[in-house]
């Protein structure tokens, strides 16, 4: 498996289990995809979408609030973020 791959399967773990996680845990996960999903949008191309509702905002902004969320909004977060990233490392595939 690739370094992209077992992130997010990572992602998807600690999704399906969002209340073992320590809220320093949460915010790592959050950070560690904000760092991916720019450097893969580097890669492709897409580096700065220019949308008001972007992933990174929310990602951010979760990051930040890792001690307030709900075992729901963790692991929707930690969901779109894994989704996120499996699109991106689909389209970098495509150009490889």
């Amino acid at each position: 498996m690739s370094l992209t791959t077992d992130f997010i399967a990572e992602l998807i773990r600690a999704a399906n289990e969002p209340d073992r996680l320590t809220h320093h845990e949460i915010s790592r996960l959050f950070d560690r995809s904000i760092d991916t999903i720019r450097d893969m949008r580097e890669q492709t191309g897409i580096a700065d979408p220019h949308r008001a509702r972007d992933v990174l905002i929310d990602l951010r902004i979760a990051s930040e609030r890792a001690r307030d969320l709900s075992a729901e909004e963790v692991r929707d977060a930690l969901v779109d973020a894994a989704d996120v990233i499996r699109s991106l490392k689909i389209l970098l595939d495509r150009t490889e």
